[in-house]
């Protein structure tokens, strides 16, 4: 059996919530209030038997700094994320775009080590439980636009505009 905590915190963007594993882990995170949201993202074999409401420590804190102003605060923020050979690697690859300089998803490619693979990234970014903590949201569009987001486009477009 394991168990995991979750808390939901007011932002200025929306409410975000975050699932922790027992170790500190995020499993899944995102801009909403809602557990039915989060859990579905959440692979099968990471997925806690139990879920608890409380405290979640050093991630709470991350989320509030981070909206705050202090974009660094979720870099070293542990995640636990588990799936094939290219999305597992394209995670890690989100974690190193810097706030304030997102890249396209072609650029993501790229930087994935496979620049042919445009939609195999963009794959990445909808595959991705742990918003904000790998920030998929920093993947744009080629010529800027947005494009989509789990979270709402206007979610977004405010997240864009915080880190500029």
């Amino acid at each position: 059996m394991s168990t995991a905590t979750w808390a939901t915190i007011a932002t200025p963007i929306a409410p975000f919530t975050a699932v922790v594993d027992a170790d500190g882990a995020v499993l899944a995170s995102g801009w909403t209030d809602s557990l039915d949201d989060l859990l579905p993202q959440v692979h099968l074999s990471l997925r806690p038997t139990e879920l608890v409401e409380g405290d979640i420590g050093p991630v709470a804190d991350a989320i509030v700094r981070y909206h705050d102003g202090d974009l660094s605060a979720i870099n070293d923020v542990a995640v636990r994320q588990r799936s094939g050979e290219f999305l597992q690697h394209a995670w890690e690859v989100l974690r190193t775009v810097p706030a304030g300089a997102p890249v396209t998803y072609a650029e993501f490619a790229a930087k994935s080590g496979r620049p042919a693979a445009v939609r195999a990234a963009a794959s990445a970014c909808a595959r991705n439980a742990a918003a904000l903590f790998v920030p998929c949201h920093r993947v744009l569009r080629t010529g800027g636009t947005l494009g989509g987001f789990r979270w709402g486009v206007e979610v977004k477009r405010k997240l864009i505009a915080h880190e500029s």
